[in-house]
Parts: structure tokens; sequence; C-alpha cells
């Protein structure tokens, strides 16, 4: 086989040894040559001695091999492998390998391959990897010589992978060992390209007052850091296997300060802070809602100085909190235009699925839809959305095996979206905190969901009750940031990003929730209700749904509007 155009260099393919099935192999050239590179199939059960010399005669750039007749009889053929090549040094193409599932460890334990694929592989992994591979015939890269890789941020990753999505999930235990030693094993395991640390919640508000801990609840809600070497350690760990991407929340106070800290010592791969949260509204730190909203945009501000991808993760802490459906797409809408007018260029988004519990997959999609709708609009040549699904943590079963029907269930909704980003939520987080090993096992489900997907998956677009839910989600929006503006003071330019205004939609009940009842910087009058799939607005005594337009009519009218 050989394909017309290069990508850059040559890429030589043979079944290895006494294997003489060729389907593996010849599915992974064909391809190779549709994303651009020259291939050269050498043959069935080559020798080594023939590999090499292949080798040595066309000097490729990546050398694919494969194998399936088992774990045993593969030993001597890697073995061989490995010492013709190690008497030529270093100057090496990149190996990569396929076969069964028990083969293919073997040849992951012989550090021979710079990946390794089993037959469960998607072909979109398989195209991610060569998008990504070096294109330097012999590249110095792929020596044996272990080292960390040329960095390449999440902007680069997704560009490498997509349409395959990149995969991401929280990790804290409740000691900082675990942690460390747990992170060593998701990026080894190769799963995972997104460690997003999960500290504890004494460090999130308290890591700058070491004096305020109590470290008899050291550990509740995640690791306990408690100093920048910490966060440091946690870094090196994942320097290995896949190399994954790092990134941590934000913390809940002093949340610049810890910016910097979260940059210098793991790389933040993008920020993550909300608008309106992290403060006395959801009595995570007792920040005050004004002061929280100025510092939450300070930080969006620096980390669009410095480059960083910013994720202002706000719509779905509204429907946690079961506002109504419209409150989170305005919010949603909200958070990526202040992103954007504070210099964000790639700013992620995150669509939480089944949230609040009881949603409908339908009116699911078409919440997403309409979030979609609002943001995607504000793209230009300075501004892009990158799609993060995730199921909603509130939706989960306790019984552990309903709970991996759910996950995998809700993830195939998701997948109608062409994400960028899966941010996996393990399986069992509902009855217990997540191990390894239930970590890696959820990422499984969810990839193996995504290749399903890959094959096509139904077009949401073509859904009636879908696309009726979204235009209606966007004209509510619409209505409720129109009705914002109006709320602004004298002289504001700017309205939606005007961080009193905002607050005075909080203020009013504008922007209400049932679960801010009593809270003393929110009205928390509003009633919501599941019906018919939606999160609607009802009246308390009737269960009547109000419209979102007489809603806002009735807010506005208590204000003189």
């Amino acid at each position: 086989m050989k394909g017309a155009t290069s990508r850059g260099g040559l890429i030589l393919g043979a079944t290895l040894g006494d294997c003489v099935h060729v389907a593996g192999i010849a599915h992974f050239l064909a391809l190779a040559q549709e994303e651009g590179w020259t291939t050269t199939f050498l043959g069935l059960a080559q020798p080594v001695p023939a590999i090499v010399a292949a080798i040595d005669r066309l000097r490729p750039a990546i050398v694919g091999l494969s194998y399936r007749l088992g774990p045993g009889p593969v030993r001597p053929y890697l073995a061989e492998l490995k010492a013709a090549l190690d008497q030529r040094g270093p100057d090496r193409p990149t190996l990569i390998f396929g076969g069964t599932p028990t083969v293919c460890r073997v040849a992951e334990a012989s550090g021979l391959f710079a990946r390794v694929f089993s037959s469960s592989a998607s072909p979109d992994e398989v195209r991610a990897f060569l998008r990504g591979a070096p294109a330097g015939s012999l590249a110095a890269e792929a020596a044996a010589v272990p080292g960390v890789p040329e960095r390449s941020g999440l902007v680069e990753r997704i560009a490498k992978s997509y349409p395959w999505p990149i995969f991401r999930h929280h990790f804290g235990q409740p000691s900082l060992e675990a942690t460390i030693e747990g992170c060593a094993r998701l990026a080894e395991s190769g799963l995972v390209d997104v460690i997003s640390l999960g500290p504890d919640q004494h460090a999130q508000e308290r890591f700058f007052h070491p004096e305020e801990i109590d470290e008899a609840s050291s550990g509740a809600g995640g690791v306990p850091v408690r100093r920048p070497e910490d966060f440091a350690r946690l870094r090196e760990a994942s320097l290995r296997g896949s190399f994954p991407l790092m990134r941590c929340y934000s913390g809940t106070r002093d949340i610049l300060r810890l910016a910097k800290v979260l940059r210098r010592t793991i790389d933040n791969a993008w920020c993550a802070v909300p608008l309106y949260w992290y403060n006395v509204l959801d009595a995570r730190s007792d920040r005050p809602l004004r002061q929280s909203i100025r510092e939450n945009l300070e930080v969006v501000s620096w980390h669009a100085e410095q480059g960083v991808p910013v994720e202002v993760n706000e719509a779905h802490h509204w429907s946690l909190r079961e506002a109504p459906d419209a409150v989170a797409v305005a919010t949603a809408f909200l958070a990526a235009y202040n992103a954007k007018r504070l210099g964000v260029r790639h700013y992620v988004s995150q669509y939480m699925f089944n949230t609040p519990a009881g949603t409908w997959p339908e009116m699911d999609l078409g919440k997403m839809l309409a979030k979609i709708e609002l943001i995607e609009g504000l793209h230009d040549s300075t501004f892009t959305s990158y799609r993060q699904v995730r199921a909603g943590l509130a939706s989960f079963p306790a019984d552990l095996h309903e709970a991996k029907g759910h996950l995998a269930a809700s993830t195939y909704l998701q997948m109608a979206l062409r994400p960028h980003i899966v941010h996996v939520v393990a399986y069992c987080e509902a009855d217990h905190i997540t191990t390894p090993d239930e970590l890696l096992e959820s990422v499984r489900i969810c990839r193996q969901v995504a290749r399903d997907a890959s094959a096509g998956h139904p077009e949401p677009s073509f859904s009636r009750p879908v696309t009726g839910r979204k235009d209606e989600l966007v004209s509510e929006a619409k209505a409720l940031l129109a009705a914002l503006a109006d709320l602004a003071g004298p002289g504001v330019d700017d309205p939606w990003a005007d961080p009193e205004t905002l607050v005075r939609a909080v203020e009013v009940g504008l922007f209400d929730s049932p679960h801010l009842a009593g809270n003393p910087a929110a009205r928390g009058e509003i009633h919501t209700r599941i019906i018919d799939g939606k999160c609607l607005a009802v009246d308390p005594d009737s269960g009547r749904p109000i419209p979102e337009s007489e809603r806002i009519a009735g807010v506005m009218a208590n204000l003189g509007k």
C-alpha cells in the first residue's frame, strides 16, 4: 500500500514473526493514508531481521507492527527486536503496536513502543495519534531515553484529537500521598487526558491561612494540599505515560493569589471559576456577593492576559439549585460574554446534563442547544469555545450497577453535542469517594460509549421536541438578559458586564433559586418543579407553571419598572 501524499514522513507496517492476521495493520495504514501519510506494507509474518533491514533501507518516521497469536509467543520476538534496535543506538523511528488486549499488555511492558493500540481502539483514537505523531524521519523524540515531551496545552490536545474527545476526571484522595500515587497510575493508564485536581475544602478556602485549618477535618472533599510544593509533587507524579494535562478549580478565597500558584506549580491547563458563586450564596466562603463577582472577573482577566483558556463554570450551579432552565441558559451566556469581553480567546463551556435530576433527555438536549446557540453566537476571530460535557452528580443512583448504566446512558446523550471534552463522573460518587480503579473503569465506560457514538449519532436538530425546547429557552433567556439590562444604573455602558447590575439581578429575584431561600444575599422566593421534563417556575399554591415572561414582568413590576 502506498499513499500519494505525505504528512511529513513514511509509515512502515508489518505483522511480526509468525502472525498472518493482516486486517488490523491494513486498517491502520488505510487510516494513515487518509491522514496524509505515505505508507508501505512490508508484508505478513516478517522476521525481525527483515524489519530492521527495512528500517535501515527506508528510514521511516513510524513503524507499525501487529501481532495477535498470544502473549507467550510474542515475547521472544519483542526481545529480539529490542536487542537489534539497541545495537543501533537512539537513532530509531517511532514504534507503535497493535494486537489483542493480552498481547498489548506484553507490548506495553516491553518499553519499545510509543503507543499501543488494542483491538478496542477506535478509528478516532488512531487518527488523533496520527495527527500528533512526529513527522521527521528517525525522530529524536522517539528515542528510547524517556523524558517529558514538548509541552502542549489544551487547545493543541483538542486540535490533535477532535472529533475524538479528550477525557478528564476529577481526582483527589483524602491523603496527599494517596493522591500522588493515584496521579501516577492515571497517567500510566493512558486513558486520561486531563487530571482535574480536587483540593479539600480547607485548601480551597484557607490555603493561605493555615492557622485557620482544623486538621481533624483534613481531606474532607478532596486532597489536603497545604503548600505549593504539594501541588508540584502532584504534577511531577503525572509526568509519565500519556503525560496528561493537569488542572485545578479556583479556590473560594484569595483566588487570584491561588491562581498564580496553580499556574506556577501544575501549569494549570485552564482556569475554572464561576461568575456568581464561591461566596455567601453557596457558603463555600464568606466573601460578599459584590466582592466575589469582582474578584472572579479579575481572575478571568488575569488568565486572559496569560493566554490560559478559561471556563466560567456558572450555569450548572443554578441548575443544581433547581433554578428555572431559562436562568441556566441566560447565565451560561453571561459567563461566556464576560470571558470574551475580558480578552479570553479559548473558552471551555461546560454542559452538565441530568440537572436538575428528573430532566428528560430531549429537554436536556434542548437546554444545551439553547446555551450553544447563544454562546457560539459570540464566536469570531478573537473568541472560540470548546464543548465540555458531563453527567450531573445528583442524578446518579446509589446502586453501583444501576449507576454504571446511568453513566453510559448519559454519556451517549452527551455525545449528540459532538463534544471536545468529556468530563467523566465516576459511577460510584453517589456512594463513596472514587478510587483510581473505579475512576479508570468509569473512563473506560465513557470511551466505549464514545466509540459507539462515533459511528453516527442521531442528529438532535431533527427532533421537534428538542428544537422546540431550544427555541423556547433562547427566547426566554433573551428576555431575562433584556430585563437585566433594564436594571442598570445611570451611566452603565455594558450592564451584562457590570458587577453592580449582576448583583442587582440576584437581589431583586430576576436570577433566583429555591435553594437560596433564607440566604441574606438573594431572594430565594421562587418555586420550581419538573414538568414534562423541564425545570419551570411554578405558582407555590396551585403548582401552575409560570411562563418566564410572566415571572419577569412580576419581578420588574415590583421595582416599578
